[in-house]
C-alpha cells in the first residue's frame, strides 16, 4: 500500500532531482502566493495549484521537465496530474518546497 500511495503522489526512487535541475528543470512551486513570499526555492515559478488550469500557457514547452512543489506534496501531486492530463511529458512530484530544496 505504501508503494501504491508513492506511486500516485509521484514519490519514489529514481527520479534525481539535482540532476534535473541541472539539465534546467523549471521548479513550480503551486502554494499560494501568501506562501511563496514566506520562502521559496529560489527561481521557482509560483503558480498556486488552484490557478494552474487557467495559467497553462505560462508553460509553453510542453517537453521541459517540470517539478512540481507545495508545502507538504499533496497540492503538488495534483498539479503533476493537471500537467500531465495537459500533454506535459516531464513532470515530476517534488513535493514539500523546503525537503526539495535539500535534494538539489
Amino acid at each position: 500500500m505504501i508503494n501504491t500511495l508513492k506511486k500516485i503522489f509521484g514519490f519514489g526512487p529514481g527520479v534525481n532531482y539535482s540532476e534535473l535541475v541541472k539539465e534546467g528543470a523549471l521548479i513550480l512551486d503551486v502554494r499560494s502566493k501568501g506562501e511563496f513570499a514566506g520562502g521559496h526555492i529560489k527561481g521557482a515559478v509560483n503558480i498556486p495549484v488552484d490557478a494552474l488550469r487557467n495559467n497553462l500557457s505560462k508553460l509553453k514547452d510542453k517537453n521541459h521537465p517540470i517539478i512540481t512543489c507545495c508545502a507538504s506534496g499533496m497540492r503538488s501531486a495534483s498539479a503533476k496530474n493537471i500537467l500531465k492530463s495537459n500533454g506535459y511529458t516531464q513532470v515530476y512530484n517534488g513535493g514539500g518546497w523546503s525537503s526539495l530544496q535539500n535534494k538539489i
